[in-house]
């Protein structure tokens, strides 16, 4: 065989190592150690700090918008309307509905292709919230070594009391966020009055307190547990990722080997150390835990925390920054990173359709709705002046959210006398059934049923909307 075209065949170790979990007194053991962050500035905390306040602020000011005397947005299950400013979307329009949620995938696919799982670091709403728990814990309980050693110490008065702010704290955050929530779904204004004073729905209460309690309980006690082993997020997004995707890297060849040192040491390299003077900050500050010095890791939600309290350090110690950083596996390695890549641009050029499919939709979108009810009990009678007379009810829907006046008309090959209205006004979100009836001479034509098509057009004749029916001549 040709030397050159030999494969080269990898030994894969068999050896199965058994980790066995920690025990603690009393025979059980904890299902994880407690991570105790510490606080960390940066460039990259200040982003995701500016980032959670601005959407955090959204999310709490939007319900509080008015639009045209309404909510601005209220997505009101009760009625099957969502009213998101001048649009409102009823169960018929569920195809705008899924073409929202196609967009929101495809751009989270295609940022995590780019730049791995920051949507994780600093807009999941897991993530914001915990970080927002974590700042409570600060500002009552001190710092991380303050924490640990609350912690440590045995139960007083004033551990009991900075405890029982803190989780105070927790559960008032939890129960705002859960109010303005659930104003989403209902009248925002009425559900905090009425929430107060005990007069409140079942329905309301009851969500009201189930998101306060998941609140506290993911952001307050399960924190990294969530991404770690119950976000599916974290299980698939090693999919989107290839040797061009940036995330956040320990360059192994500048840091190791690792060591403490002085800052005066200027021969550290001929002692055979590399620049991480391991000082554990990247694995103190990290919300998971986790040592990003060990490789990518799937529990990495590329908050670039480790980034900000490793280039301090390499600051103070008067080392070039960068030994953690967003880089991709190529950089790594020397060789160039190719930003403008097969799957990328394939998942750039989906998003960019999926964006023009739903403003087309919008676009083409008719806000009212017509039906035709053929009468169920004959399909055509005799009138007493002998003319053929079919009887139909119209039933219009405004779909808008203002009053429309619409005018009915009815197109065939023949003349048919319209019997009925042929114009209604409706209020916005209003349907009407309109029963009419349509006649001709008994001589007008020799078929036994006519093709004729149903028109709903608005006053002003912007929009129209044609519905085929048929007219039975008893021929």
């Amino acid at each position: 065989m040709d030397q050159q075209n030999k494969i080269d065949i990898k030994n894969i170790p068999v050896h199965v190592e058994v980790h066995q979990p920690k025990s603690s007194q009393g025979g059980s053991y904890a299902p994880r150690d407690r991570i105790y962050v510490r606080a960390v500035k940066g460039l990259h905390q200040a982003i995701r700090r500016y980032m959670g306040f601005v959407f955090m602020a959204l999310f709490m000011l939007l319900p509080w918008l008015q639009y045209n005397g309404h909510q601005a947005i209220l997505l009101d299950i009760t009625e099957q309307k969502f009213n998101i400013f001048a649009l409102t979307l009823w169960p018929q329009d569920f195809t705008i509905l899924a073409w929202i949620f196609i967009i929101a995938a495809y751009a989270l696919f295609f940022i995590t292709a780019f730049y791995g799982r920051v949507w994780c670091g600093y807009l999941c709403p897991q993530s914001v919230w915990t970080f927002i728990f974590i700042w409570f814990e600060e500002k009552i309980q001190g710092t991380r070594n303050q924490r640990m050693k609350l912690d440590a110490d045995a139960w007083s008065a004033g551990k009991f009391a900075k405890k029982a702010a803190t989780h105070l704290c927790w559960v008032a955050f939890s129960l705002l966020t859960s109010l303005i929530f659930v104003g989403y779904f209902t009248p925002v204004g009425p559900l905090f009055a009425e929430f107060f004073t005990l007069q409140a729905s079942f329905w309301a209460v009851v969500s009201v307190l189930f998101f306060t309690l998941c609140t506290y309980g993911n952001a307050g006690w399960m924190r990294e547990i969530m991404c770690t082993h119950i976000c599916p997020y974290a299980r698939f997004q090693s999919a989107m990722f290839d040797k061009d995707t940036f995330t956040v890297t320990y360059d192994e060849k500048r840091g190791e080997n690792r060591g403490p040192r002085s800052r005066k040491d200027k021969d550290y390299k001929d002692k055979g150390l590399g620049d991480c003077i391991d000082c554990n900050l990247c694995v103190q500050v990290c919300p998971t835990g986790i040592d990003i010095r060990n490789g990518l890791q799937y529990e990495c939600i590329n908050c670039g925390a480790c980034i900000d309290a490793c280039d301090d350090t390499m600051t103070k110690m008067g080392y070039p920054t960068g030994l953690i950083s967003y880089t991709t596996e190529h950089s790594l390695n020397g060789k160039p990173t190719k930003v403008l890549r097969p799957k990328l641009l394939g998942y750039l050029l989906v998003l960019i359709t999926v964006c023009a499919a739903f403003a087309w939709t919008l676009y083409s979108r008719v806000p009212f709705e017509m039906n035709i009810i053929r009468d169920r009990g004959a399909l055509f009678r005799i009138s007493n002046d002998g003319l053929i007379e079919n009887t139909y009810t119209l039933s219009i829907s405004n779909k808008s959210q203002y009053s429309v006046s619409y005018r009915l008309t009815v197109n065939a090959d023949i003349a048919l006398n319209w019997i009925g209205p042929q114009q209604v006004t409706l209020e916005g979100g209003e349907t009407r059934s309109v029963p009419i009836s349509l006649v001709m001479e008994p001589d007008a034509t020799t078929a036994k049923a006519l093709s004729i098509h149903f028109s709903v057009s608005q006053a002003d004749q912007q929009q129209e909307l044609l519905q085929d029916s048929t007219f039975f001549t008893g021929n």
